[in-house]
Formats: structure tokens, sequence, C-alpha cells
């Protein structure tokens, strides 16, 4: 290294992500890169298109300064597969959806070379026929879009998007659809669907009526027909009702983003991508990245200059990577080469306000981050418009309909999911708050770990409150608010995402959202458990005044687990004796339950059923096999129907679960056993003491938390929608 390059130093949890997911890897599974060689080669992937041009070298080595110093963070596909012969470098795609079925398969199949390179799809189902409508050609009638929506599902779930990234997906529905009722409830079991997030995209027509409590059409898509009308305050309702069990559907407000829409003449939106940040038309796709705010505080100020130098590199670097892109189908290659639209986005906000020592909640942090985005916008559209005079314009553009400067990319910025990548460059994740300052992460033989935010470290020290004691008392509650040992302004700055509002959560989404966003913004808008249906209603309506593309909710603890009983018991029963015996604990008549679909190693969906006394320690485990019947299958029924009274016995005699989690550990064979198995549920129920039971990471030992939209692991870096 010179002098002029030091050594980027990467945090352990950044390692462990990069080779689980980043690096390359020789047949056995070891890695062939480190952090300087996978950077290389993506900077020398992405500089060859301008190999001819008189600062090739430069340019190459500014774009690999930018990713190597985690200036600037390209999306994962880029980091994954550039320089590679796969060389498929988006993340987002929309494929359309026509209404046959020549149309409707061929869209299955174009999904799934999409999910094969590493990308997630979008699709609307608005323009397929309503359920038990007539079918001419074949005089039987249409089973309607969730029919064929559950076949999409299927086909994703067949798909290891090259065995680095799972198949994700958005499915969009019009509000006006004649199905839109079944469409909202779809999910109301987690256990269907599980490779989409449902949204419905919501009209302002539509918002006129809920706020007049009147009357809304529905329309056959195939006709323009009217089908029949209902009360839009009743459906409005409705999805609410949804969104406060379990965050779905999300709400997408169309005519908002079609109002934004840089190519009229090419189209109107109907979908985004599976995180709801990007409105593609039919075809498009984007490639993103996202600059680390947080370098680019000085002395508790915005360094300007330096930030404007990173921006117009990074829209360079994405516009080649347009060039470089090796795209799954034709559709796609010609669309996107049309538009050559691309997602520039940020991380790290939260980082950035911690340096200006500026709380995330506050009117002072939304004015900066709303003024930083805005600089972003405006220098990504001078880079744009002067690629513009040296390159070319995007070549839809077309100055009868696009009455902007003429410039390279139809679309420059939008704010997105930056899980994985965020944990690579040790920041907050997009323009998310800080999910937890104080995390215990369990290693090995039972042991803890706490994981302290650097920022809070270093200022606990350097203002004298730094302290285990503190550390532990934080990890326990879940939050700095409520610790006299921390200064009031501290607590305020270091409040987390659920610490912070639901109201302020919207002004800031609303405010960004306005001031320098393109498209639109992947963000969870964090409710507490206690939360009613009218904060949702209320966060919808407050979304929609303000500008906002699109919502997400999330009521804290709503989706961790599928319950099915949450009746107390009567009484506690049994303990220890006066000889010092354990003795068994006497079952109620009723206790609460958790049920997991899990898969074996073959594939096969096993469902455990997890039942708990009031104090919500786990009492009973049961395996429920839909392969029951199957004669191949039976001794591996009796197997899981065995352990799994086994671990029952042993936790009605209270052994400890440590002892028990250490024996399903030391008989498991492979991953996806079932020792594995309850051993990782159990493992995860320690771990989420905090706040009630978690979600387990299906990759690792760790809990999974629901932030952009998305369900994340911060221990591997696994996200359920890349």
């Amino acid at each position: 290294m010179t002098a002029e390059m030091p050594k980027q130093v990467l945090t352990e949890t950044a390692e462990t992500v990069l080779k689980r997911r980043y690096y390359l890897k020789d047949t056995e599974g070891n890695p062939l890169e480190n952090w300087e060689t996978l950077c290389r080669r993506v900077a020398d992937a992405v500089a060859e298109v301008d190999k001819d041009d008189d600062n090739y070298e430069g340019i190459r080595d500014s774009f690999f300064n930018m990713i190597y110093h985690l200036d600037f963070l390209p999306n994962s596909p880029c980091l994954m597969n550039a320089g590679t012969d796969l060389g498929q470098l988006s993340a987002c795609f929309v494929l359309p959806i026509e209404d046959s079925m020549d149309g409707i398969f061929t869209s299955i199949r174009n999904g799934a070379l999409v999910h094969k390179t590493g990308g997630g799809t979008g699709y609307a189902f608005s323009r397929l026929r309503p359920k038990n409508s007539a079918v001419r050609s074949t005089q039987g009638v249409a089973s309607g879009p969730l029919s064929f929506a559950a076949v999409f599902d299927a086909a994703t779930e067949t798909i290891k998007q090259g065995g680095k990234r799972r198949g994700a997906n958005m499915g969009v529905l019009r509000v006006d659809h004649p199905d839109i009722k079944d469409f909202i409830v779809a999910k109301e079991d987690q256990t269907c669907f599980t490779n989409f997030n449902f949204s419905v995209a919501i009209t302002d027509k539509f918002m006129e009526a809920v706020k007049s409590d009147s009357d809304y059409e529905l329309i056959d898509p195939t006709n323009g027909e009217l089908v029949e009308t209902l009360n839009a305050k009743s459906v409005f309702d409705k999805i609410v009702d949804l969104a406060w069990h379990n965050g779905e559907p999300g709400v997408l407000f169309i005519d908002a983003a079609n109002r934004a829409n840089a190519t009229p003449q090419l189209g109107e939106f109907e979908a985004t991508n599976p995180c709801g940040e990007q409105w593609l038309l039919p075809y498009e796709s984007c490639n993103l990245g996202s600059i680390n705010l947080g370098q680019y505080v000085k002395d508790k100020e915005v360094d300007w200059p330096r930030l404007q130098k990173t921006t117009q590199l990074a829209v360079r670097f994405l516009d080649n990577v347009i060039d470089c892109n090796r795209f799954p189908i034709p559709e796609i290659a010609e669309m996107t080469q049309k538009t050559r639209k691309v997602g520039l986005g940020i991380m790290g906000m939260h980082d950035m306000l911690i340096g200006l020592e500026l709380p995330y909640g506050s009117e002072e942090g939304r004015e900066i981050s709303a003024k930083v985005m805005q600089f972003v916008r405006d220098e990504a559209e001078t880079s744009s418009v002067d690629l513009a005079q040296t390159k070319g314009t995007f070549p839809a553009f077309n100055k009868e309909f696009n009455t902007y400067s003429p410039r390279r990319n139809a679309a420059l910025t939008s704010i997105q999911p930056t899980g994985t990548v965020s944990m690579v460059a040790d920041c907050a994740s997009g323009c998310e708050p800080y999910f937890s300052i104080v995390m215990v992460k369990h290693v090995m033989d039972g042991d803890k770990l706490l994981m302290v935010n650097k920022h809070f470290e270093q200022i606990a020290k350097r203002e004298g409150f730094f302290s285990d004691d503190l550390l532990t008392k934080v990890a326990e509650s879940g939050s700095v608010v409520g610790h006299d040992e921390i200064p009031e302004k501290w607590q305020e700055i270091f409040r987390t995402a659920q610490d912070i509002n639901p109201e302020a959560h919207i002004k800031m989404q609303g405010l960004l959202q306005t001031s320098g966003v393109d498209s639109s913004i992947s963000k969870t808008i964090n409710l507490p458990n206690d939360a009613d249906k009218d904060d949702v209603y209320y966060s919808y309506m407050l979304g929609h005044e303000l500008g906002c593309k699109g919502l997400t909710v999330y009521r804290d603890g709503s989706r961790d687990s599928q319950v099915l009983n949450n009746v107390k018991t009567e009484e506690k029963t049994a303990t220890v004796s006066t000889a010092g015996i354990i003795r068994k604990k006497k079952l109620p008549d009723v206790l609460s339950a958790k049920r997991y679909r899990l898969k074996d190693a073959n594939g096969n969906t096993i469902y455990l059923i997890v039942c708990f006394d009031d104090d919500e320690s786990p009492m009973e485990v049961f395996a429920k096999f839909p392969f029951d019947n199957r004669v191949d299958l039976k001794d591996k029924s009796t197997m899981w129907t065995t352990t799994c009274r086994l671990v029952s016995l042993a936790l009605r005699y209270q052994i400890p679960m440590d002892e028990v989690i250490k024996q399903l550990d030391r008989s498991s064979g492979h991953m996806l056993d079932l020792p594995a198995q309850l051993g990782k549920l159990l493992k995860s129920f320690m771990a989420g003491t905090q706040r009630g039971f978690a979600s387990a990471c299906p990759e690792c030992e760790g809990k999974l938390v629901f932030e952009e939209g998305c369900e994340l692991c911060h221990d591997c870096g696994y996200s359920k929608c890349s």
C-alpha cells in the first residue's frame, strides 16, 4: 500500500459478510479474494467502458478508491458479478404480465432467468382478468390474478439466484381491480406467497373517496367496464387491518409515481422492484449504488466539496454499469439502454446526523438530511448532463415530452435498502436510523458478546459515561432512552428506529422524497407493538399527504412468528420438591403456540409448532408433516416425532435450554436436519428475550429484524428480499 492509499480496515462483521456472500470462491468454497482484490475486480470491469478515454487509468483508480475506502458501494449483484462470466450487475427489474396464457408463462420464464442471475422482480397483476370472468377461447372462467401469483411464487421457490441471492418479488394489484379484496387478505397467513411482497397500487381518486367516505368503482381491466362499486373507506380499513396484523400489504401511491415519470411517452408505471424504491416501466431494470454519508462529516459540518466529487463520480460509475452489464433477456437490455436509469442512493444517513450532533427525529435533522439529498440530486444532474455532452443523451429523450435539460440518464436517484452493503461499510442502512445501539450476539458454547455502536462507544468514552454495566442495561432494554447515566442530549441523538415516533419517520421520508429523490424510497415506518389500527391509518394518510410514493409500516413483533393461540395459562404449576428433585411441569389445558414453516434437506415442507407457558418459556415441540402418508418418508416422520417428544420432555423437566441446544447441535448431521432446526429455534428464543420471541435467520443463529421493508439478519447479512 502506498501512503496515498492507506489500508482499509474492515470490521469482523464486514469480513464475515464478504466471505459468505461476495468473495469469489474455489470449488471447495474457499475465498479467492480479499477486499482489495474484490474492489480491483469491480473497478476494472466497470472502467473498461472508458478504455478509449484519455484519462482511463485515472477513472479506473478513482472507481477503485471510491469503493475500497467505503465512500460509495454499488449494489450486491455488481459487487458479486462484475468481472465474472455471469456479468449481471443490476438488482431491480419489472416484468409485464399480459392477460393471456402465453403472456403469463412468458413472464414466469423471464422472471426465472432474472432470479437465476441475481435480480429481484416486480410484477403488476392488474392487467389480468378477474376470477370467474369468461374466457372465450375455452368457454371456461378465469381463475384470477392470485391463482397465477401462486404459480409465480412456486417458480421462484425453485430458483437459488446463482447460489448467493434468493428469489424476491413484488406483487402489485391496483385498488380498482375487481379482485382487490382477495388480494388484500392473501398474505394474512404468512406461510403463503413467501417469495412475494404484496402492495396495493392506490390512486388519488381512491384516497379522495376514503376521505369523503364514498364509493369507488372496480373496473375490469380487459374491457374497461364497471364491475361493481365498493365503499372506499371499508376497503382502506381492510388494508390497514392487514398491515397492522403483519405489515402486508404495503401501499404504493401510483399516481404520485406517474406524475414524476421522466418518460411518459413510453408508458405508465405499474409496479416497483421487491422493496418498492424503484418504479420501473415494463422490462426496465435499474442498477443501484449508495453514497456512505457518514464519510462526509468534518468538524461537525458536511464536507460539501468532497460529497460533490463522489456524487459526480458515482453517476459515471453507474452509467458505465449499463454498458458493461449482461442482461438476462434481450427485452430488458433494449429497454434499459433506451432510458439508462440509475439509482444513486445513500446510506449512513444516521451516522451523518450523529456526526452533526442532530437527532434523527428532530426538525433540524430532517432539514439537513433533505438538504444533503437535494445536493446529491443536483450534482447527479450536473454529472448526467456533462456525460450527455460527451456520450449522448439517453435514446428515449424527447424534447416534446422531456422538458428537462438533455442528460445521459432518465432517472438518477432513489433510496434503496443497503442492509448487506451497509454491514460492509459499517454504517446505518439507507435513510434508516440504527436499529440498535448495543446488540447481544450469541457465540460458541452459549457465550454472549456485546456489539456496541462505534459512535456510541467513542462518544461515551469521550464524555465519561462508558461502562460495561451501562452497555448491559442498554442491551437488555433495547434502547439508550431512560438511562440516567446517559446525558439527555445523547439519548436523543442515539434514539433508534423504535424509539422514534412514527410521525417523525414519515416526515423524514416525505421530505427526502420531495427534496431529491427521482424514484422512491425503501423505508420502514416503525410502530410499537401496542400501536392500534388508527396509528396505521394515520400513517398512510400522512404519507400520501406528504408526497410519499409508497409506504411500509411494521408493528414491532407482528411478523416474528405465526401465532396460533394467545391465551394465557390460568396458573403456574410445579417447580422443585423439598428434596431438590426437579419434577415435570404439569401442562394446563391451553397453551399459546407459534408455528414455523421449514424445509428439510430435500425440500420437503415441515411445520414446527412450539408451545409456551405464560412466561414464554417453551414447553412442547411438535412436528407436522404434509408427507405423513408417503411410505418412503415414514421413517423420517417417525424420527422427527420421537425427537420432538424427547425435547418436549426435557423442556418440561426444566433442563436448562442451553444444555438442550448443546445436545441438539452435537447430534446435527446437516444444516437442514431436525436437531439443527430445533436448535436454531430455541436459540432464537434465547436471543429474542429483550423484545419477545425472535424470528430466526435461516442461514445462521442470528435474529431477523424488519427494516427497509424487509427482514434482515445483522449477524450474517442474510436478507429475505435479496
